[in-house]
C-alpha cells in the first residue's frame, strides 16, 4: 500500500471535522444572536456552503452522523429561541429566519440514517414539514413545495403500519394537507384533491385527523363556492361531511364530538348555501331541517337560509314567518337580520314593505339596534324611487312610518350618530328629489317633511333647514297649497334670507294672482345679497306665464334700471324694450305706458348711439325697423280712435327711430322720417281742432319747424314737384300742403307764401280736386282765413270739376256759393263783374241739364240772392244794374223746376219796372 493511499482517509476526516468545526461555529454565532435585530444572510450562506462541501464527503462515519444530528438540533433550537423571541417583540419571520430552518432540516437529512437515535426519518420528515409551514407562510410556495417533497419522500420509505406514536400518526396527515394546501395556492387543483383522498389512508381512526381533513374539504369548497363553481364545491363539502359522519363513529371523547358536530354543522350551512347559489331550495330546506333538529342552539344563519329558500319558492308567508320569527330570537347578531330583511325585500318588493316595517320595529322594541341597521333597512326599503308608480309610492309611504317612529329618531338623534343622521337624511332627501321628478309632489313633500326630522337645529344646519323648507315650499306649490307654500317659505326665508325664497315668494303671489303684492315682491329683489339680474328677467318670464302682464312690466320696467349701472345683464337692452312693449300692446288701453316706453327707449338711443342701443349689422337695423313700425302703427291706431296728442307724440318718435343710422349709414329711412313729420304736424292741429284751444305761438312754431325739415326733405330728394309721387303718396302731400297752409296763416306777412303754396299745389298732376275744395273750404272760413287762396282754389277746383265727363254738381253747387259768398264778405261792391260772372258760369251750368240734376235748393238759392242782389241799385237809382240782376234772377228761375209763381211774379214786376221807367 502506498503512503498516500493510506493518507487519503484521514485527511477526509480531518476535512469532514473542520466542516463540523465551521457549522457549530456558525450556529454559536446565531445562538447569541439578539433577536431584535436582523440575521446577516452571511450565516445561511457559510452553513450552506458547508453543508454541501459535507455531504460531497460521503459516506459519514455514524459518529459524524450524530454529531451532525446534534449540531441541526442546536440550530433548529436557536431559530426556534429567536422566532419565540421575534413573537414576544411581534416581529414575524423573514426569509434569512426561513433560511436557517432549511439548513436545519437539510443538516438533519445528511444524518438521516443515523444509528442509534429512533425513528430518525420521522424527525427528519418533521424539520422539513415545519419548514415547508414557514415558507408557505411567507407565500414562498416551490420552496415550500420543496420541503414538503422532501419531507414525503423520506415518508416513504417509513413502514406506516410500524407508526405507533400520536404525533407521528398526525404528521402523516397533517404533511399531505400541507402539501395540497400548496398545491392549491400554485392553482395545481388535481394534485390538491388528489393529495386530500390519499390523506384517507393515515387517519388511524384518530378523531383529529377526521376533523382536520374534513375542514380542509370544506375550505376548498367554500373557495371554489366563492368563485361560482357552485358543483365543484357541493363535491368537496359532501367529502367534507362524509368524513365528519365517520368521525364521529370512531370518537371516545366528548370534546372530540362536539368539534365533530360542529364542523358537520358548519359544513351543512355551506352545503345549504350552495344549493340556494343552484337555486335548489327544496335540497337548502333539507339541510335547514336537518340541522334544527340536532342543534338546540340554532345558529343565526338558519332562519336566512331558510327565508331564502322560501322565497325562491315563491312561498312569500312562510319567508315572512321566518323572517319574524327573528324578533324573537335575541341570539340572531344585527348583521344577519339586517342581511335577511334587504334579501327578503329585494324578492319581494313593495309588497313586502309592510313586513320589513313591522320586523323592524319589533326589533327596535326587542334589543338595541344599531344607527347603521336603521341606515341600511331605510335604504333597502327605499330602493329605486326613479320612475314613480304605484310601487314607489308604497315604498315611500313604509319609509314615512319608519322614519317617523319616535325610536328611530332617538337612535340617530345622539352626537356619535351623526355620520348615520347624515346618511339617513341624504337618503330620505334623494328619495323625495325622485318622487319630485317623478311629478308625485304629495309623497315628495311627505318624505321631504320626513327628512327635516334628521336635520338638526343649530347654527350650523341653518342653510339646511332653509333648503328643506324652499323645496317643501316647491312641492306645494305645485299641488296648489298656496298658503302652506308661503308658511314654508316664509320659515326659510327667516333662516336663510337669500333671492331664492324672495323668488319663491314672488311665484306665490303670481299664482295667487295677486298683482299688487307680486310687483311689490319683484321691487323687493334688488335687495337681496346674492341678487342677479337674470331674477328679473325670470320674473317678467313667470309673469308672462301666469298672463299676469302688470307683473311683467313692472319686472322689465325694474331690468331697465340697471342696463346704466354696467352690471351683466340677462339680454340686450332692445329686447327687453321691445319685449315691453309687445306686453303693453295687449291692452288696447295703454298707449299713454306704450308711449312712456317708447320715450324712455329714445332717450337711451340718444345716450349711447343707434349702435349701442339697437345693434350692429342685420340684426340692428331689424331692431331699429321694429321701433319704426311700432311707433307708425300706434299712432295710426291712436289717429283713428281720434287721440291726436298722443298720436303727434308717436309719429314724431317714428321719425327719431327712421331717422336712425346704423352701420355709418347716411342718413336713415328718409321718406318714413318725412312722413312722420308731416304726420306728426297733422295729429299736433287735429288736437287743436279737438281741444277746442289755440296752438300757443311757440306750439305753431314748433310744428313750422318739423313741417320745414319735412319740406326740405322734400325738396332734396326732387327738384320736380311732379316726381314726389315716388317719395311720398299724392294724400300725404295734400296732408303736407294743408298742414303749411294752415301753419302760415298763423304767421304774419305770409299771405302770398300761402297763395304759392297752394298755386304750386294746383298745378301738380296729382292734385286732388277734392283736396283742393278742402283748401279753398278752409281759406274761407276761420280767424286766418285768405280769399285769395280761397277764391284762387275754389275757382281752380270747379274748372277742374266742370272738365270732368261727370261731374260732381253738388261740389258744383257748393263751390258757387262759397265763391258768391266770398265775394260778399270781403265787401265787393254791386257793379262787380267778376260776381256777376259767377252767377253767368252758374246760368250756363244749369243750361241743357236735366231736371235735378244740379242740386234744386242751390239753384234757388242762386236765382233769388240774383234776384235780390237787384234791390241795392234800385234804391241807389241804378236801374239799368238792377234790371241786369233780376234778369239774371229770373233766367236762373226759369232753370228751377219748382218756381213758376217766383217766375210769374218776378216777370210782372219787370213789366212794372220796365213801364214806370218808360214812364218817367
Amino acid at each position: 500500500m502506498k503512503i498516500d493511499e493510506i493518507s487519503l482517509p484521514e485527511r477526509q476526516d480531518d476535512l469532514q471535522n473542520q466542516l463540523c468545526s465551521q457549522i457549530e461555529s456558525s450556529i454559536k454565532d446565531i445562538e447569541k444572536h439578539v433577536a431584535a435585530t436582523a440575521l446577516p444572510d452571511s450565516l445561511s450562506i457559510h452553513l450552506r456552503r458547508s453543508i454541501s462541501q459535507l455531504s460531497s464527503l460521503s459516506p459519514l462515519p455514524n459518529s459524524l452522523k450524530l454529531h451532525i444530528w446534534k449540531l441541526s438540533y442546536r440550530l433548529w433550537n436557536a431559530c426556534v429561541d429567536l422566532s419565540n423571541a421575534s413573537a414576544v417583540a411581534l416581529i414575524k419571520h423573514d426569509e434569512e429566519h426561513a433560511k436557517l430552518r432549511q439548513v436545519s432540516a437539510d443538516l438533519l437529512f445528511l444524518a438521516s440514517d443515523v444509528q442509534g437515535i429512533p425513528s430518525p426519518a420521522i424527525k427528519s420528515t418533521s424539520f422539513f414539514y415545519k419548514t415547508g409551514l414557514i415558507w408557505h407562510d411567507l407565500r414562498k410556495f416551490e420552496l415550500a413545495n420543496y420541503c414538503f417533497e422532501k419531507a414525503s419522500d423520506l415518508l416513504s420509505k417509513v413502514d406506516i403500519t410500524n407508526i405507533s406514536e400520536y404525533e407521528e400518526k398526525k404528521l402523516l396527515l397533517d404533511l399531505n394537507i400541507a402539501r395540497s394546501r400548496t398545491a392549491w395556492e400554485v392553482s395545481d387543483r388535481n394534485l390538491a384533491i388528489a393529495l386530500l383522498s390519499r390523506s384517507r389512508n393515515v387517519l388511524f381512526a384518530l378523531a383529529e385527523n377526521y376533523k382536520a381533513l374534513a375542514n380542509q374539504y370544506l375550505m376548498f369548497g367554500k373557495a371554489m363556492l366563492s368563485k361560482n363553481e357552485v358543483y365543484e364545491a357541493l363535491k368537496l363539502m359532501n367529502d367534507a361531511l362524509e368524513l365528519c359522519e365517520r368521525g364521529l363513529t370512531v370518537v371516545k371523547r366528548t370534546e372530540e364530538t362536539l368539534a365533530l358536530k360542529e364542523l358537520r354543522s358548519k359544513t351543512l350551512r355551506f352545503l345549504a348555501a350552495s344549493h340556494l347559489q343552484r337555486d335548489e331550495f327544496e335540497s337548502v330546506l333539507k339541510c335547514v331541517k336537518v340541522l334544527r333538529d340536532g342543534e338546540k342552539d340554532q345558529h343565526p344563519s338558519l332562519s336566512v337560509l331558510a327565508m331564502k329558500a322560501w322565497l325562491g319558492l315563491g312561498r312569500y308567508g312562510e319567508a315572512e314567518k321566518e323572517l319574524r320569527g327573528m324578533v324573537v330570537d335575541k341570539g340572531i347578531p344585527e348583521g344577519v337580520w339586517v342581511s335577511a330583511v334587504e334579501s327578503y325585500f329585494q324578492v319581494v318588493g313593495a309588497a313586502g314593505a309592510v313586513a320589513v316595517k313591522g320586523v323592524f320595529l319589533g326589533l327596535l322594541g326587542r334589543c338595541h339596534v344599531s344607527a347603521d341597521a336603521a341606515v341600511r333597512v331605510v335604504n333597502k326599503v327605499i330602493g329605486n324611487p326613479s320612475g314613480g308608480g304605484e310601487e314607489a309610492r308604497l315604498r315611500a309611504k313604509v319609509v314615512s312610518d319608519l322614519v317617523s317612529d319616535d325610536r328611530i329618531q332617538t337612535l340617530l338623534s345622539g352626537e356619535d350618530a351623526s355620520k348615520e343622521r347624515t346618511a339617513m337624511h341624504a337618503l330620505l332627501w334623494n328619495c323625495a328629489a325622485e318622487n319630485f321628478r317623478s311629478k308625485d309632489l304629495l309623497t315628495s313633500a311627505d318624505i321631504f317633511e320626513k327628512s327635516m326630522l334628521y336635520v338638526p337645529s343649530d347654527i350650523e344646519s341653518r342653510n339646511l333647514r332653509a333648503k328643506g323648507f324652499r323645496v317643501l315650499c316647491l312641492c306645494y306649490m305645485g299641488l296648489s297649497q298656496l298658503d302652506r307654500a308661503q308658511e314654508y317659505i316664509n320659515e326659510a326665508e327667516k333662516l336663510e334670507p337669500n333671492i331664492a325664497s324672495a323668488f319663491l315668494k314672488f311665484k306665490i303671489y303670481l299664482q295667487k294672482n295677486e298683482s299688487n303684492g307680486a310687483i311689490t315682491q319683484v321691487q323687493a329683489l334688488p335687495s337681496c345679497l346674492d341678487f342677479t339680474t337674470e331674477f328679473l328677467s325670470l320674473a317678467a318670464h313667470e309673469a308672462i306665464a301666469c298672463r299676469c302682464l302688470p307683473v311683467a312690466v313692472a319686472s322689465l320696467s325694474l331690468l331697465l334700471n340697471f342696463y346704466s349701472t354696467g352690471k351683466q345683464m340677462p339680454t340686450t337692452e332692445v329686447v327687453v324694450f321691445r319685449t315691453l312693449v309687445m306686453i303693453l300692446s295687449q291692452d288696447p288701453q295703454n298707449d299713454s305706458d306704450i308711449l312712456k316706453q317708447m320715450k324712455r327707449a329714445h332717450s337711451r338711443l340718444l345716450e349711447i348711439s343707434a349702435e349701442n342701443f339697437f345693434g350692429k349689422g342685420e340684426s340692428g337695423r331689424r331692431e331699429r325697423n321694429w321701433f319704426s313700425v311700432n311707433a307708425w302703427n300706434s299712432g295710426v291706431k291712436t289717429g283713428q280712435q281720434n287721440q291726436y296728442a298722443i298720436c303727434a307724440e308717436f309719429f314724431k318718435l317714428a321719425s327719431e327711430f327712421y331717422g336712425a343710422s346704423i352701420d355709418e349709414e347716411k342718413e336713415g329711412n328718409h321718406v318714413m322720417v318725412c312722413k312722420s313729420l308731416i304726420m306728426t304736424v297733422s295729429a299736433i292741429i287735429s288736437d287743436e281742432k279737438q281741444r277746442t284751444n289755440t296752438l300757443l305761438e311757440n306750439e305753431v312754431k314748433e310744428a313750422v319747424s318739423l313741417l320745414d325739415r319735412a319740406g326740405k326733405m322734400l325738396m332734396s330728394s326732387s327738384t320736380d314737384y311732379d316726381k314726389l309721387e315716388a317719395i311720398i303718396e299724392p294724400n300725404l302731400l295734400f296732408v303736407y300742403t294743408w298742414c303749411a297752409f294752415d301753419l302760415h296763416s298763423r304767421l304774419d306777412d305770409t299771405g302770398s307764401q300761402q297763395l304759392l303754396l297752394i298755386k304750386r299745389f294746383a298745378n301738380s298732376k296729382y292734385c286732388n280736386p277734392k283736396h283742393l275744395l278742402q283748401i279753398g273750404i278752409d281759406a274761407a272760413q276761420g280767424p286766418s282765413s285768405n280769399h285769395e287762396v280761397a277764391i284762387f282754389a275754389l275757382s281752380t277746383c270747379l274748372s277742374t270739376f266742370l272738365a270732368l265727363p261727370s261731374p260732381d254738381y253738388v261740389s258744383v253747387a257748393l263751390m258757387l256759393r262759397k265763391l258768391v259768398s266770398l265775394r260778399s264778405i270781403h265787401g265787393v261792391d254791386t257793379n262787380d263783374d267778376a260776381t256777376m260772372e259767377i252767377y253767368t258760369e252758374a246760368y250756363r251750368i244749369m243750361v241743357g241739364l236735366k231736371e235735378g240734376e244740379y242740386p234744386v235748393e242751390e239753384a234757388k238759392w242762386l236765382a233769388m240772392t240774383a234776384w235780390n242782389r237787384a234791390a241795392v241799385p234800385v234804391r241807389m237809382g241804378h236801374m239799368d244794374e238792377a234790371k241786369r240782376w233780376m234778369s239774371m234772377g229770373l233766367e236762373l228761375a226759369k232753370k228751377v223746376p219748382g218756381m213758376q209763381t217766383y217766375r210769374s211774379c218776378m216777370d210782372d214786376f219787370i213789366a212794372g219796372f220796365e213801364k214806370k221807367l218808360s214812364g218817367t
